[in-house]
């Protein structure tokens, strides 16, 4: 399929509906590490002096500064590349956050493969395992900008903490500008009968282009943006389950504890269905370019391609 580029990048998205929101909300200040140019947010300091916080490269004191900030009734954002925003300030996250259930948002930024140049050390393939393992922890990943401006405003009338995955740059066009977003829902991209193929991310397109190829070949294959990963969409997974009797997941992650993780124990417990995973298998990243590393690590659509047909023939 030929997609759509955003018109902008999604951390200038980020940046303008973070903006927009303070200025009705001032309850809103974002705390950060070194990385306003990075991710987006230093257009948000230039409008809210009083409102931001700029650490320093101290990841740990990023994040307990958010909790006593949303201590005292603020909505904090701290946003950090996925690996500093999650691995690096765990334990920071799981009592000063979550163990007192504040209102948080931690967004990390490029996660997976789309750390790119950065490299392996960059790439925090486990964060949906750690997060969603985490209590009181929701976890979403948005695909485009458009999207993500439905999401913000959501997150912020959230309970509790919420860890939210994006892109920093632009990517493909996926939803129009009266998108739906819910915590913990999911959004049904293409229906279909034979296999449901439920993904996230940079996964969405990849899943979408290979729907058609497999409609081609007379394969029906539904296609499910997992954008909530915790809580899930529960009953939209198990009516396509149910239907198809056939899942793959797809994820820019790790699939060990990620969606695909995630899905399965679902499955196992509620409606046991063959379930092929596509993800990255327990290795680290490498460099490269996200086309590169889509085609080297299977990320893309001939690898959603593949899973289908094996899932397929387990089905059959």
């Amino acid at each position: 399929m030929n997609f759509a580029s955003d018109e902008k990048e999604i951390r200038e998205v980020y940046c303008d509906t973070l903006m927009e929101l303070a200025a009705r909300d001032e309850r809103i200040v974002v705390v950060e590490a070194d990385l306003m140019k990075a991710n987006g947010t230093l257009r948000f300091k230039s409008n809210f002096p009083d409102r931001t916080f700029d650490v320093g490269i101290a990841e740990a004191n990023m994040a307990g500064i958010a909790a006593g900030l949303a201590a005292c009734g603020k909505v904090p954002f701290i946003t950090s590349f996925t690996p500093f925003a999650t691995r690096r300030i765990y334990d920071q996250l799981a009592i000063s956050h979550a163990y007192a259930n504040l209102h948080t948002i931690i967004v990390g930024t490029d996660p997976g493969i789309a750390a790119e140049l950065n490299g392996g050390t960059h790439m925090s393939m486990e964060d949906i395992a750690i997060m969603r393992a985490m209590p009181n922890m929701k976890v979403v990943e948005i695909v485009d900008s458009a999207q993500l401006k439905k999401a913000l405003p959501v997150l912020v009338d959230a309970e509790g903490p919420v860890y939210l995955r994006m892109l920093r740059k632009k990517f493909y066009k996926i939803y129009d500008s009266d998108c739906d977003f819910r915590l913990g829902g999911s959004s049904i991209l293409r229906d279909g009968a034979d296999v449901a193929v439920f993904a996230s991310g940079i996964l969405v397109p990849e899943a979408l282009t290979a729907a058609e190829v497999l409609a081609a070949q007379g394969i029906d294959c539904a296609v499910i943006n997992t954008y909530g990963i915790k809580p899930m969409d529960e009953e939209t997974v198990l009516c396509y389950a149910d239907k198809c009797r056939a899942v793959v997941t797809a994820e820019n992650g790790s699939v060990v504890g990620g969606l695909g993780g995630a899905i399965a124990e679902l499955l196992v417990k509620k409606l046991p269905v063959p379930v092929e995973m596509l993800g990255i298998c327990d290795r680290f990243g490498i460099v490269g370019s996200l086309s590169y590393l889509k085609e080297y690590f299977n990320l893309n659509a001939e690898g959603v391609i593949c899973a289908a047909k094996r899932v397929l023939s387990r089905k059959s």
